[in-house]
């Protein structure tokens, strides 16, 4: 089969001829893909920011946001069947250990990350594992909702932990409208009251965010902190922060009112806060990791009713190289997705 490999960092991808994997264990499942979602994370990969963490030996195949059809299944796996669409959890999980008893799987003891810890599914076709994979709902398609496994989980996850925080009549703020945040965007319209400002440098990113639920949208030219404080009447709720980098780290805390909570989920930056303000004005710094496999079910319910779109630009497999050259140069609106 066709799958785009790393061979080593700061190099560009490849498009290689290997084997396609098998049913070794009785759990898994092979999956062909529909679908593979490119993001910015894909892109620090390849920069070798994930070569620590991940301990994956090269070369290997990249993809962590993935859905497709099923073509073969382990001797022990009821839950899916040869045929079934399915979109795929980014994690492997083991089950068993106390983060996936307590519903928690994205923090699994011994769990695989498919595209990022070993192969992922920028590929013809992809193993993972029965507990990763939901069926898709009837009028959803893999190559639609791909990047929703990884891009609109992220953003879903973040959200849900907000909502006790945004109470009618509350104020939220997206940072990034780009491929995480315009789903973001849609998530905070269908399961909040808050008002929603959002915050891009691209004017058509605003534009379709306004057209998506946003109630305010504010150009990032050097002045958006102030305007967010004067639309919030004086700071934020909840900031959530999409880009996480270039210098958004620093003004998204300053658009907080006292007592408001800022949401990491972009990364790339640093957070840099005075204890004593942290203190005297009781913020809260929020981490956030992709979602659990139940945040999964929620949003591809959202999905099927129309509540969640995703704004795509479509390549083939062969023409990756072109995917990874428009997502760095930000010519993508949305999400890229490479299409087997």
């Amino acid at each position: 089969m066709r799958a785009v490999r790393v061979h080593a960092y700061d190099q560009p991808a490849s498009l290689d001829e290997v084997d396609a994997p098998a049913v070794s264990g009785p759990f898994d499942v092979v999956v062909r893909v529909g679908g593979a979602g490119l993001c910015r994370t894909d892109l620090h990969i390849l920069e070798g920011q994930w070569a620590a963490k991940s301990g994956v030996e090269l070369p290997y195949v990249i993809g962590h946001e993935n859905a497709g059809w099923v073509t073969a299944v382990g001797s022990a796996v009821t839950n899916v069947a040869e045929g079934d669409a399915v979109i795929c959890h980014p994690l492997a999980t083991c089950g068993l250990c106390p983060a996936c008893r307590s519903g928690d799987d994205v923090h699994c003891e011994s769990s695989e990350f498919p595209g990022i810890s070993t192969d992922g599914g920028m590929a013809e076709y992809l193993r993972t594992s029965a507990r990763s994979l939901v069926r898709l709902p009837a009028g959803l398609e893999p190559a639609g909702v791909a990047a929703l496994a990884d891009a609109g989980l992220t953003a879903y996850h973040a959200v849900r932990k907000a909502v006790p925080l945004l109470r009618p009549g509350t104020h939220v703020v997206c940072i990034g409208a780009g491929g995480l945040g315009h789903i973001g965007v849609q998530c905070l319209a269908a399961m909040t009251a808050a008002e929603i400002t959002t915050v891009d440098r691209d004017a058509d990113a605003l534009e379709l965010a306004a057209k998506l639920g946003s109630d305010h949208t504010v150009l990032a030219e050097g002045s958006e902190v102030e305007s967010v404080r004067e639309l919030t009447r004086g700071g934020a709720a909840v900031v959530i922060d999409f880009v996480g980098e270039a210098g958004t780290e620093a003004r998204g805390v300053a658009m907080l009112r006292r007592a408001g909570s800022y949401f990491v989920v972009g990364y790339g930056g640093h957070v840099d806060i005075p204890t004593i303000d942290i203190i005297s004005e009781e913020i809260n710094v929020v981490g956030n990791l992709v979602g659990s496999y139940s945040d999964l079910v929620d949003l591809m319910a959202l999905a099927a009713a129309g509540k969640v779109t995703l704004h795509t630009r479509r390549y083939a497999l062969d023409d990756y190289a072109s995917a990874i050259a428009d997502l760095e140069a930000v010519r993508v609106r949305g999400r890229a997705i490479l299409v087997p």
